[in-house]
């Protein structure tokens, strides 16, 4: 991480908002993408989660506490807020929420971890030609992406579908109710898979399957088509932002490969944080009229957009650093220095274990209806090590199967990365990852690569920089062992016989 004192941070500042999974981030950055050292604030976010799958957020409680974070970082920030002159708006992708005539909220705001519109999934499924869908849209149709939620709150909650105004992102909604209006930008666009990628232009036949117009998902825009001029509370409230441009939200996927510098295509991005995600920033096509890649990608990858000139080729599995703490929350695994220092002298796969880590459901590259976790081959001998070292390298499994789909979608892709939470933690994870890949792995120096894309995404907007010519902080390599590159191979085939074996059963499980 570059960081810079107030004193000596070069202008233009910028104000990065990293609304992610966990948390709302507010960091002040100069022209060189360095952090002014003391303006991070962090608002930690709570989520509800329900037997069927559920899982929502009260907006409003998200969007104080983001104006919390931007309060502290602004303070932190003292006399040098003066010179911050844009704003770039980091979201997670893929969630909703319904707004009303007012701009107040009329629903929760929905994650792309909910799960309750399984059986709306099923029905697009068989309504739709799912294939043609996936080649205008990017994304297959799953209860991760907002056209499954939409066509199941349609069912389930008449009343309230037909009064909402607008359906937006958590971003959109911190924009709509800081400024008086919002935009939606292509990238956030693009990762509900209702965004026609060829025309940039809302997808016609899922709107008329969910009774929607575009107005209902707002009006398109690009990140270099920024907004200004804040709401009256908040003028007098950050005098510093009164009057600067603040770019429509992003997805924070695109955004970290932007700030981790995986900005070509010959450099992946592995990112483990609450979820998992492994994808590469390639330049669309000049002519505007094309297909937005050269040809039909894998299933198990999907496209999205950082903005009309570059989109992001990957694949995602929805279980990552969760499931590390959720093992850490049920088993007694000891002092976190040793549970890293055992893991790192273990043996691959020697505990006879197979973990299936869908405890969030799962995504890439199968984009199943129905997942559940397992943990099958448990003895009287199983310790808790056992269960956690077996986890971790389920997740890494199911990362090399987007790795292999990537690098033939992609063949110039020769560089892994590696950033998140999850693994900067962890380098007993990290090296486990490179084993199981056979591939280099290069920790990111970065710890808040969407922030930082977020920064460069408006420092770009003021003309200051080009995100490709600053260079991003690297860390330690984590180079493959052959022999335990074997023993992770047999081993993730054997984790694809059990996964296959009890997918007839997953229908059975309730609730």
């Amino acid at each position: 991480m570059s960081t810079v004192s107030p004193r000596a941070a070069e202008p233009p500042l910028v104000l990065a908002l990293d609304l992610g999974s966990s948390s709302a981030r507010a960091i002040v950055y100069d022209a060189a993408a360095r952090e002014v050292e003391g303006t991070e604030s962090r608002s930690p976010w709570e989520w509800r989660r329900s037997a069927d799958g559920g899982v929502e957020a009260d907006p409003d409680a998200l969007l104080g506490q983001t104006l919390d974070a931007v309060d502290r970082s602004l303070a932190a920030a003292g006399a040098a807020a003066a010179a911050i002159r844009a704003v770039g708006l980091s979201t997670l992708w893929h969630s909703i929420m319904g707004v009303g005539a007012d701009g107040r909220p009329l629903t929760p705001l929905y994650s792309w971890a909910d799960r309750c519109s399984g059986a709306a999934v099923r029905a697009l499924r068989e309504r739709l030609d799912e294939e043609a869908v996936r080649r205008r849209t990017g994304c297959v149709l799953h209860s991760s992406y907002p056209a499954a939620r939409l066509f199941w709150l349609r069912a389930t909650a008449p009343d309230v579908y037909r009064r909402v105004r607008r359906w937006v992102s958590i971003g959109e909604y911190v924009a709509l109710r800081c400024l008086g209006r919002a935009v939606c930008s292509l990238s956030m666009a693009s990762g509900t898979g209702l965004l026609d990628q060829r025309r940039c232009e809302w997808d016609a036949e899922l709107l008329d399957i969910l009774g929607l117009t575009p107005d209902h998902l707002g009006t398109l825009g690009d990140l270099d088509t920024p907004l200004s001029g804040l709401a009256a509370p908040f003028a007098s409230r950050w005098p510093a932002l009164r009057a600067i441009p603040w770019l429509p939200a992003a997805g924070d996927g695109a955004l970290g490969n932007l700030g981790t510098g995986c900005v070509s295509s010959s450099r992946a991005a592995l990112a483990i944080g609450t979820s998992a995600a492994l994808r590469v920033l390639c330049r669309a096509p000049a002519d505007r009229t094309a297909a937005p890649w050269r040809e039909p990608l894998p299933r198990g990858l999907w496209l999205y957009r950082l903005d009309r000139a570059r989109v992001l080729v990957g694949g995602a599995v929805s279980n990552g650093g969760n499931v590390y703490r959720w093992v850490q929350g049920q088993v007694a695994l000891g002092p976190p220095d040793e549970v890293e220092e055992a893991l790192a002298r273990r043996p691959p796969a020697a505990h006879g274990l197979v973990v299936l880590p869908f405890l969030a459901g799962e995504r890439s590259p199968d984009w199943p209806v129905a997942a559940r976790g397992a943990v099958v081959g448990m003895t009287l001998a199983t310790e808790p090590l056992d269960v956690l070292q077996a986890a971790l390298e389920a997740v890494a499994y199911r990362i090399r199967l987007i790795w292999e789909l990537l690098r033939g979608a992609v063949p110039g892709v020769a560089e892994i990365v590696a950033s998140g939470g999850a693994l900067r933690h962890s380098r007993a994870w990290t090296q486990i990852l490179a084993d199981a890949l056979g591939h280099e792995v290069v920790a990111s120096g970065e710890p808040e690569g969407s922030s930082r894309g977020a920064a460069l995404a408006a420092l770009e907007v003021l003309g200051a920089v080009r995100a490709e010519a600053v260079p991003a902080p690297l860390g330690a390599t984590f180079r493959p062992d052959p022999q335990r590159h074997a023993r992770h191979l047999a081993a993730a085939a054997r984790q694809r016989r059990v996964e296959e074996a009890l997918l007839p059963l997953q229908g059975d499980v309730a609730p």
